[in-house]
């Protein structure tokens, strides 16, 4: 009986240490990381964070389990360009907490950090960014510095406070109808007088390639015709004669017989 006790004694004392061990194990999944809360010691420990795996963890203390795989936000918000007029602006991020920095995070936000840091601070800049630059800038003209702008401004300021912001995008940009057309109508204007000029440019181009080529050709024949006295040309003639009178065809050559003097052929045939 006594023996039939202490088995019962020992069945229970395992069993409860099976349930005060099993209660310390706490289980952190990949793409996740902890922090451990010590209200009776050292208090958070910041700089101790705990990674995937199984981890031993004392009843009256906590573990305190983030998400830091990337994670996303999308928000649609109307703006104020520099001169006051509204746009609607479709915002993309991207962002995860930095995981060596969860206890600091936790520290200072808390994990409620998307609602309480990341949207507003993505508004901020945005409505910020958007005060130093007209619509049709915002819309058309000057979207990817605009959009640079925003990326960098916000990065900074999540930086600060342990996220890093992987990307940031503008998915899309609302005016109002008539601003929309008008700017349309303007751009198109725009591209057409550069068209335009274009065109007006080859042509001058062209122009001047026929002008350059004409005057070349022109100083030629100048310089050709200053050169081609009378005397080079009896000279050119009487050597042309000699040569045609070596040819072996049957003639006559008649010396200063011709028009100014030159040489006059005469043929059999």
């Amino acid at each position: 009986m006594k023996n039939q006790r202490t088995l019962i004694g020992l069945g229970v004392a395992v069993v409860v240490l099976l349930i005060l061990v099993t209660s310390m194990l706490v289980r952190i999944d990949p793409g996740y990381a902890g922090v451990v809360f010590k209200p009776f010691g050292s208090g958070l420990q910041k700089d101790n964070v705990l990674t995937e795996g199984y981890h031993v963890v004392l009843p009256w203390n906590d573990m305190i389990i983030y998400d830091v795989r990337e994670q996303k936000s999308e928000e649609n918000m109307d703006v104020l360009d520099k001169n006051g007029l509204s746009v609607s602006v479709d915002i993309s991020v991207r962002y995860r907490p930095l995981e060596s920095k969860i206890g600091y995070l936790h520290q200072d936000i808390g994990t409620g950090y998307q609602s309480v840091l990341v949207v507003p601070e993505v508004r901020s800049s945005v409505r910020q960014v958007a005060g130093r630059y007209t619509a049709e800038e915002i819309y058309s003209t000057r979207r990817q510095e605009v959009e640079e702008s925003i990326i960098t401004e916000t990065a900074e300021v999540l930086k600060k406070n342990n996220i890093n912001m992987t990307a940031l995008l503008i998915r899309s940009i609302q005016l109002p109808t008539e601003i929309k057309n008008a700017i349309e109508q303007k751009l198109k204007a725009e591209q057409q007088s550069l068209q335009m000029k274009f065109v007006l440019e080859k042509e001058t181009q062209i122009a001047d390639q026929k002008r350059i080529a004409a005057q070349g050709e022109a100083d030629a024949n100048r310089i050709v015709n200053s050169s081609l006295t009378d005397q080079l040309l009896r000279m050119r003639g009487i050597e042309a004669t000699l040569d045609l009178a070596q040819s072996p065809n049957s003639k006559v050559v008649v010396v200063g017989s011709g028009k100014d003097g030159l040489p006059l052929i005469l043929g059999n045939n």
